[in-house]
């Protein structure tokens, strides 16, 4: 349901209304410690344990799957790259030129494919449900951010949008100058070229009018929307800090756990 008001989303998981900024640090303290191992043990634990925060980010099942679809794909495939040409040990039970399957490169494989969706599941899933203006107020207010740099960023972030109407409006263009029905691989270069060079205009046109409006000044400026965090905020983080700590203790006590540089004895 959108808000009238506000044009927002309101979703009904409880994860759904937490701070911008509790939302990003969820997703670095789930990502940083996943992305040093290398093990199939803590990678399935931590995507086990995540279960619980996708069900509660308030996603309908048809959202998650289409903004997912790009894991689910990329997990299986990064897995075959690196079972066909992964670090060969173990028995070896395929091997044609470059191409060598063994043991090795199979557990490999296999921790790559959960790592992937153990790291981008939680990502995607946060970041959907966080609007770009509360996280840019977070980011000004409670991160302490250069307030010139937060508002610059948001206002490239709203232009974005547009890119796609643009690159519409190129097209038709074109067509009713009869000359998209040729070379679609020229004319792909010269929209893109057309496309970037409207893109910078709109980008200086977009900077002098923020300019004028005294979005560059120095002086300390006052926000719309106070940057609340609460104790949800905290005790949110904090169970999203403990899905990588009880993976790798997990991975550890079973001797599987592996470190990015090498085996951990």
């Amino acid at each position: 349901m959108i808000d009238p008001l506000t044009a927002r989303i309101d979703r009904p998981g409880p994860i759904a209304p937490r701070s911008a900024l509790a939302k990003l640090i969820a997703a670095l303290l789930i990502a940083l410690p996943l992305v040093l191992t290398i093990d199939v043990v803590s990678a399935s634990v931590a995507l086990l344990l995540e279960i619980p925060l996708l069900l509660l980010a308030g996603l309908r099942a048809r959202e998650f799957w289409t903004r997912t679809a790009v894991l689910w794909i990329a997990a299986p495939l990064g897995a075959v790259t690196i079972a066909l040409y992964g670090a060969t040990s173990g028995v070896v039970h395929f091997e044609w030129l470059v191409m060598r399957v063994s043991d090795g490169s199979l557990a490999l494989a296999a921790a790559t494919a959960v790592r992937v969706l153990a790291i981008g599941l939680p990502a995607v899933v946060l970041f959907i449900t966080v609007d770009p203006t509360d996280l840019a107020d977070d980011l000004a207010q409670r991160a302490k951010l250069p307030a010139r740099f937060v508002v610059g960023a948001l206002a490239g972030m709203r232009m974005l949008g547009l890119l796609v109407e643009d690159w519409r409006a190129l097209a038709l263009a074109r067509r009713a100058r009869g000359v998209a029905d040729q070379g679609r691989v020229r004319r792909a270069f010269g929209m893109a070229f057309a496309l970037f060079v409207l893109a910078i205009r709109r980008g200086s046109s977009l900077a002098t009018a923020m300019e004028a409006r005294g979005f560059g000044g120095r002086q300390p400026r006052s926000w719309a929307r106070e940057s609340v965090w609460g104790i949800r905020d905290t005790i949110f983080v904090a169970l999203a800090a403990l899905i990588p700590a009880v993976a790798i203790t997990v991975a550890v006590l079973t001797g599987s756990w592996n470190f990015i540089l090498g085996p951990v004895a």
